[in-house]
């Protein structure tokens, strides 16, 4: 019975956080530990991966631009900072908050257990000699932590010597990042064995992928068309999606533009990185969420495999021959399963992949189907992440606006160097004269064509001159309802001037804004609204 009444009654969680941890402990590491999901996938999850900060790992060709991009970000250097044409950093260096500048070696950070690094022990100490953490105090830290990786080698010979399974580790740090931010040089196209290895570890993790086309303002518009078809066409090959992947074009660092043509373009790809960037700690709990179902769909087919491996071995003689059979026809396994549980193709982990690693399994150390831990994690999915969905919206609305402050986020938020300052409907924003009184007096004529009486002319006059721009009524209606100022459903000759006025700067290709800046009331108004 209380089974029953657990199942009816979904837990009552406080936090979301707390409420990922319990849930995880209590109902999904159950099935994993059952079923060796940990020797198989990844490895157990703890609180300090429930706790930290959001995390940015930045993937790339070596000289692409990965340390330099951060230094962008932080705008200072941080401890073991390596920047140069050849291949520089040789470590995984997690770039952290801390009180105080310095490094701790990676054999120091897996045992601390407030940082999500815990984990990579099993990495062995080839990969722990490669792994730093540098720590400082800066704004920007305060809210993301930052993953910059080694350069990825297009030799051979520099692949092997690593030491450790570099594609294994990046898949780890996948698992766990909130963004995946992979840099291309606009001059270094060519995607390497390496990379390409690395791109289709990263599967499964699109949703977080983003990609920059770092060193743009070192070619000529023309070229940088055909790089950039170039880069999309190389990106289609490997990163199997339907949908197109978002590549943001830019020169990321604090010198001056090589060929200062397409300013405008990187001023507005690197707006819209940086908004991706910056919404990160207000979605952190959702990701969390996301990537709690994902492990859980997949623990739930890695248990179905299992089991019936397990129900397909002979009790007695002949297991060896049973075992390479049943390795061989892991794909009709595979189907089964699929029809009898209606699991959807996706779920299923890389068949390449665990045929290889069952090959080293012991089958008959693997357990039969225990359906009672597979409907707590099926009762988890239907209920508790439900209501842990709710609580995160709750903690959302609660929370003040979430963002990334400080470093290069800061730069231009304010003054004339934000984005789009003084351009469009913001013209004119400094100057001490009304900026639509220049052209105030073509407007004129054709408003005395349209006539006025006492001054004004009815909303039908208008609209006729109106439609003349082509403009959709939905624009057409926002700039009436910004333009009659006083409300009285006619135009006088100065807010019929100010409503040709937005008419242009929607026609010049910019965005209308929701309230009327102080700047373009008619001064014969400005009391009215004061």
């Amino acid at each position: 019975g209380t089974d029953d009444r657990r199942r009816k009654d979904p837990e009552v969680f406080q936090t979301v956080s707390e409420g990922l941890k319990k849930l995880y402990k209590t109902k999904l590491l159950p099935l994993e530990e059952h079923y060796k999901f940990h020797e198989f996938h990844s490895p157990a999850l703890e609180d300090a991966d429930f706790d930290n900060k959001p995390m940015v790992l930045l993937v790339g060709q070596y000289s692409t631009g990965k340390t330099t991009f951060i230094r962008y970000l932080l705008e200072q250097d941080f401890p073991g900072m390596r920047i140069g044409p050849e291949p520089t950093t040789d470590s995984f260096i997690a770039v952290m908050q801390g009180d105080v500048e310095g490094i701790v070696p990676g054999n120091a950070l897996v045992v601390d257990p407030k940082k999500p690094f815990r984990k990579l022990n099993a990495f062995g100490n080839a990969f722990l000699n490669r792994f730093v953490c540098a720590q400082l105090p800066n704004p920007v830290l305060e809210s993301i932590s930052v993953i910059d990786t080694p350069g990825i080698l297009s030799g051979e010979k520099q692949r092997i010597s690593r030491g450790y399974d570099f594609a294994a580790v990046l898949e780890w740090f996948a698992e766990r990042v909130d963004r995946i931010i992979l840099l291309f040089d606009a001059h270094k196209l060519d995607i390497s064995d390496e990379f390409s290895e690395v791109i289709k570890a990263l599967k499964n993790h699109e949703d977080k992928m983003r990609v920059v086309l770092n060193k743009a303002d070192q070619i000529e518009t023309q070229q940088l068309m055909r790089v950039y078809g170039a880069l999309m066409w190389s990106l289609g090959k490997i990163v199997n999606t339907p949908e197109v992947i978002r590549v943001y074009i830019g020169s990321f660092w604090s010198h001056p533009l090589l060929i200062p043509d397409n300013r405008k373009l990187f001023e507005a790809e690197e707006q819209d990185l940086f908004r991706d960037i910056q919404s990160l700690p207000r979605n952190a709990a959702l990701r969390k969420l996301n990537d709690l179902i994902k492990r859980a769909r997949l623990a739930k087919v890695h248990a179905y495999i299992i089991s019936s491996l397990k129900k397909e071995m002979p009790s007695m003689f002949g297991k060896d021959n049973k075992k390479k059979e049943l390795v061989n026809n892991l794909g009709e396994i595979y189907a089964r399963i699929e029809r009898e549980h209606q699991i959807s193709p996706g779920d299923f982990p890389n068949l390449r992949k665990m045929q290889d690693q069952l090959q080293a399994q012991d089958f008959s150390k693997f357990q039969p189907l225990k359906s009672k831990l597979l409907e707590t994690v099926e009762d988890m999915l239907a209920n508790d992440i439900a209501q842990l969905m709710v609580l995160v919206r709750q903690e959302e609305s609660q929370r003040p606006t979430q963002m990334v402050k400080g470093g290069a986020f800061e730069g231009t938020l304010h003054g004339p160097f934000g984005h789009g300052y003084g351009e469009g409907a913001g013209e004119g924003i400094d100057d001490a004269e009304w900026v639509v009184a220049r052209d105030k007096p073509m407007y004129d004529e054709i408003f005395y064509t349209l006539s006025p009486v006492d001054g004004k002319i009815t909303g039908a006059n208008a609209k006729k001159e109106m439609v003349r721009s082509k403009l959709p009524n939905t624009v057409l209606g926002k700039i009436w309802k910004l333009a009659d100022i006083d409300k009285d459903g006619m135009l006088d000759d100065e807010e019929f001037a100010l409503a040709n006025h937005l008419i242009k700067v929607k026609l010049e290709g910019h965005e209308l804004p929701n309230e009327l800046p102080s700047h373009l009331l008619p001064p014969s108004k400005r009391k009215i609204t004061e």
